[in-house]
């Protein structure tokens, strides 16, 4: 037996789909369909330990305590967010829809709330704020990809993105608040 999501997804699920599946008929488009699978890709992991590990590079006097803050709060996180995923069991819109919403790249899992590739999206982009402003005109655009990627590939519903975005708002201030 499969664990039962909250009412208030199926709710959810009814409203969102018709705007889910706009978003997916814009991947039909061979050239964008291949850009969010690459900004999918690059927000599974690459880019985030890739700017962790840039941490003593880019500010070699913190960049040591940031790379230790930057790898702390990545892994509180992920531990928190799939607790609160397994834990909410809201199934992928590919999977509630089938037929109706495709699925442009292979899930991880099963379910969909919150978006993890969001939360850590938005969790760096916030911390590097704090520590590196010049990097974000390349980090938000590809931050907001990341985010509109989870939806167009058929993966997320949007309030899946809009959560993890406030989650990883959360983690963000919470570590920057902590370590000061």
């Amino acid at each position: 037996m499969r664990p039962r999501a909250p009412a208030v997804f199926d709710r959810l699920d009814l409203m969102e789909w018709r705007l889910c599946q706009r978003f997916v008929s814009l991947s039909l488009y061979a050239p964008w369909l291949a850009t969010l699978r690459l900004a999918s890709r690059l927000g599974d992991w690459p880019l985030w330990v890739a700017l962790i590990a840039a941490q003593p590079l880019l500010q070699p006097q913190a960049g040591p305590a940031f790379f230790l803050q930057y790898a702390v709060t990545g892994l509180v996180a992920v531990l928190i967010y799939r607790l609160i995923k397994t834990r909410l069991c809201r199934e992928r819109p590919f999977i509630t829809f089938v037929n109706l919403i495709q699925c442009g790249e292979p899930a991880r899992d099963r379910y969909s709330f919150p978006s993890g590739h969001t939360m850590h999206a938005v969790m760096f982009c916030v911390m590097t704020a704090a520590h590196a402003p010049w990097l974000l005109p390349l980090l938000v655009p590809l931050a907001a990809l990341i985010a509109l990627s989870r939806v167009g590939l058929g993966l997320h519903y949007i309030s899946d993105v809009a959560a993890g975005a406030l989650i990883g708002i959360a983690f963000a201030l919470l570590s920057l608040r902590l370590v000061g």
